[in-house]
């Protein structure tokens, strides 16, 4: 039994939109794909097909776009056999694609099989996370907090809301040309007759909004890019607030989460239109997702700037897949989302070994990170810590840090990864202890869930036990 897979698979003019969404020149395709520039153009020309071993290089090298190239449907159980027969994290993968091929062709029934019993591993992996979830909710005898449905709304959704995206885009579209803080103040006096006030002294309140009157009052202390952000939030608000009512009253059960939910799109909506999606997706690619160029251009500050390279997951017009969180000086992670294979452990702080523990004591530089996680999948994180001011002596600053990092195969996109070695020795990071299987981690805290422990005794290393993996390698 044959497969449409032995068939020629024309899609020219699908690839090379593909292509112009990631930015790519022709040469730089090729070179992903392993083939000649003129190679390429044939195939976006629909003179020669899509032969297999470009079909496993678009499986291997972009699996999350595959669908824009995918004419019969079959590409798709292409992409999740790669997935399933190259999996790191299985002892023994495979490392030819053509061998994925050869098994989808001639025994289809095996290779779905295969795709089944990938696809279980992952799911058993998803509840194994969903248990370490329950322990850290004192056992899972209670329901989710409004903050904690929000923050599963937005990952659900991978970070990205596309009706209040558009919405946000759409009005930027129309604002005069300027400075974010005097194009932002004349719309919302001209459209919405608000006034921008200063507050009298440093206040613990950033902004607030006198509906009656129509002030703005603002904290003079802040720095302009989080005035921007406020005067951004208020206009959003103002804009299309049917919108986000619509969302927010479908998207979750409770009412304080639905308030919540209000505010978080809010937010999100205040990001999109400082940094409005084409134009920022445009301009991360030529920067190499350079945080600081993005910020002075868009006049943002670091954090908004790393948040939205985070949300940038339009469909058609992806961006690089990234994982984004913010840590605490406690280690708290008070901000999580990941496009990436990397998924957080949703209660409790993150392996010690990552680099933003570091970053949070040192503000104001770059750490930059190579590491591997248990399934054997590298990242590239840059790190840096950060001090937002009080604008008072009574008052301690609040400090933390960001992260933002991606997968190795993006490499050449992320400016962050010029000087390491991709390839090189890397940081052996996990998720949380209760899920990581590494043995010989002298960072671990504790064991994980399900494992038998050892204790000799006469014998004593930086940790006091170890254990019997609960996980196959």
């Amino acid at each position: 039994m044959r497969t449409a897979l032995s068939r020629q698979t024309f899609g020219g003019a699908r690839l090379r939109r593909l292509r112009l969404q990631r930015q790519f020149s022709q040469r730089r395709m090729a070179s992903l794909l392993g083939i000649s520039v003129s190679y390429l153009s044939q195939i976006e020309s629909d003179d020669r097909p899509i032969t297999t071993s470009v079909l496993d290089a678009l499986a291997r090298e972009m699996p999350g776009e595959w669908a824009l190239v995918d004419t019969d449907g079959d590409a798709t159980t292409l992409v999740r056999a790669t997935q399933a027969a190259t999996d790191p994290g299985v002892a023994d993968p495979l490392s030819s694609g053509a061998a994925t091929q050869r098994l989808l062709s001639r025994h289809p029934t095996i290779a779905r099989r295969l795709i089944a019993l990938h696809e279980s591993i992952a799911a058993e992996q998803g509840q194994l996370r969903a248990l370490d979830d329950r322990i850290d909710r004192d056992g899972g005898d209670r329901r989710r907090l409004p903050w904690e449905e929000v923050r599963d709304w937005f990952h659900d959704h991978s970070n990205y809301v596309d009706a209040i995206d558009r919405a946000a885009e759409k009005v930027s579209e129309t604002l005069e040309a300027g400075t974010p803080l005097d194009t932002l103040a004349r719309r919302l006096r001209d459209r919405f007759g608000v006034t921008i006030v200063a507050a009298d002294a440093p206040s613990k309140i950033l902004r607030e909004f006198n509906a009656a009157t129509r002030n703005l009052s603002i904290d003079p202390s802040q720095p302009p890019e989080t005035t921007a952000f406020s005067l951004a939030h208020l206009l959003a608000r103002l804009e299309f607030p049917d919108i986000a009512e619509k969302i927010a009253r479908l998207g979750v059960g409770s009412d304080a989460a639905r308030r919540l939910l209000l505010a978080g799109l809010a937010n999100y909506a205040a990001g999109a239109l400082l940094m409005p999606y084409h134009r920022f997706h445009a301009a991360a690619g030529e920067t190499r997702h350079d945080i600081d160029r993005l910020r002075q251009r868009f006049g943002t500050s670091f954090e908004q700037t790393c948040h939205r390279l985070s949300t940038l997951q339009r469909p058609g017009a992806q961006g690089v897949p990234f994982f984004f969180f913010r840590i605490d000086m406690a280690g708290n992670i008070t901000k999580r989302h990941s496009a990436t294979r990397l998924q957080f452990a949703q209660f409790g702080g993150g392996c010690p070994l990552w680099v933003v523990h570091e970053a949070v004591a040192i503000p104001d530089r770059i750490l930059v990170q190579l590491a591997e996680t248990p399934d054997r999948v590298r990242y590239i994180s840059m790190a840096k810590g950060l001090v937002k001011s009080s604008g008072s002596y009574a008052r301690p600053p609040r400090r933390y840090a960001v992260a933002l990092g991606c997968e190795v195969e993006h490499a050449t996109d992320f400016i962050y990864a010029d000087g390491l070695q991709v390839d090189g020795t890397a940081t052996p990071i996990g998720i949380s202890c209760r899920i990581c299987p590494r043995n010989e981690c002298e960072q671990r805290a504790f064991p994980p869930a399900g494992s038998e422990i050892h204790l000799d005794p006469d014998r004593r290393g930086a940790v006091p036990y170890q254990f019997a993996n609960f996980m196959k390698k």
